[in-house]
């Protein structure tokens, strides 16, 4: 309880002082800072928040204490035990990502055209989830088929406001879903099985990652559209290579060779950040191992079934049938059900 304590008076101070520094007009003269101090100040409110009106309960059951108002005395006490426990769950250890930006990216898995539709149809759920959160959107890359799937799609998504934390709701999106329907080419009628995969990645700034302009290969070769025709009589399409990790970025989206260079080094930046925290994680012998954050990212995460209008999320036992809302952006109810699960087992873990 003391450590608590003396961490809620650490939280508070630095509210203060955070507050304090967003007042100064000169600090809104580096964005980036600025940008920061924001998230940092929406990350500790609700702390702050709580904090304060349990010190008010606290006053408020004295007082009731020495008026002897059993009613009042037993509600906050009540109330007490309700902000104690929110406290403790605000201070749980908190995923440093939380605030970042996030890129998404989308690929047909086995299945031909039919993964290829599926993706497409995930990668317009997650867009229209995004419009309900008031999230900025931006394709990086897009590999349309024929049909209007998606061989593969590349999307960034950012918050336009520092407590819209775009991270903290879809960094559990990532793995294989898999949808069961009756595909559009399908004469028969048969129900077919297919997937598509999702990467999720925090997006990196220029301070998390330094990248040694001499560790690049960029490539460059003409973009094309769906089935192999040429889109673009220059050699606009850019492909960057990370030799020392091996990782290759391609974007062919813009016209621009230049604008497919900065897009592709926004998703190197954001891969090799991923990179190096998993490696971090791997190698702390403390790391903390939840129930959901485990699933490889080869896993099977998600089903989505048509038949049935059904959305089951396999880690955590979600089941709901509105698959038609979710694919219209719905997706409150099974991130809040895999964001409850994720901070059970903090607690459990915390407690032991």
């Amino acid at each position: 309880m003391a450590e608590s304590l003396g961490r809620v008076s650490e939280l508070l101070a630095e509210y203060a002082e955070v507050e304090h520094e967003l007042s100064d007009p000169a600090i809104h003269a580096d964005q980036g800072k600025a940008r920061a101090l924001g998230r940092r100040f929406a990350e500790l409110a609700p702390i702050v928040a709580v904090a304060r009106e349990l010190d008010v309960t606290r006053d408020n059951l004295s007082a009731a204490r020495e008026l002897g108002e059993g009613c009042v005395l037993f509600a906050k006490l009540a109330r007490i035990a309700e902000l104690e426990d929110k406290l403790h769950e605000l201070l749980l250890p908190r995923d440093p990502n939380d605030g970042k930006d996030v890129i998404l990216e989308i690929k047909a898995g086995e299945g031909g055209d039919e993964s290829a539709l599926f993706a497409g149809d995930l990668f317009r759920m997650y867009l229209r989830y995004a419009e309900r959160q008031g999230w900025a959107t931006e394709v990086l890359d897009d590999e349309p088929t024929d049909l209007g799937g998606k061989k593969s799609v590349t999307v960034a998504m950012r918050a336009r406001k520092p407590d819209h934390a775009v991270w903290a709701k879809l960094k559990f999106e990532g793995g294989v879903h898999r949808v069961q329907r009756v595909p559009a080419t399908e004469s028969q009628g048969r129900i077919h099985t297919s997937a598509a995969g999702v990467l999720v990645l925090p997006e990196a700034e220029d301070v998390d990652i330094d990248i040694d302009p001499n560790d690049l290969r960029i490539d460059v070769f003409r973009s094309s559209g769906p089935g192999g025709q040429s889109v673009n009589t220059t050699d606009s399409a850019v492909r960057i290579t990370h030799v020392p990790t091996g990782t290759v970025v391609s974007m062919q989206n813009e016209k621009s060779q230049l604008q497919n260079r900065e897009a592709g080094m926004r998703v190197l930046r954001a891969r090799l950040l991923a990179a190096a925290q998993e490696q971090a994680d791997a190698a702390a012998s403390d790391a903390r191992r939840s129930q959901v954050r485990t699933v490889d990212r080869s896993e099977r995460v998600r089903t989505y079934n048509f038949p049935e209008n059904r959305i089951s999320d396999h880690r955590v036992g979600f089941k709901a049938y509105n698959l038609d809302q979710v694919l219209d952006g719905a997706l409150d109810d099974v991130i809040e059900a895999l964001q409850r699960a994720d901070t059970e087992a903090l607690m459990a873990g915390t407690s032991e």
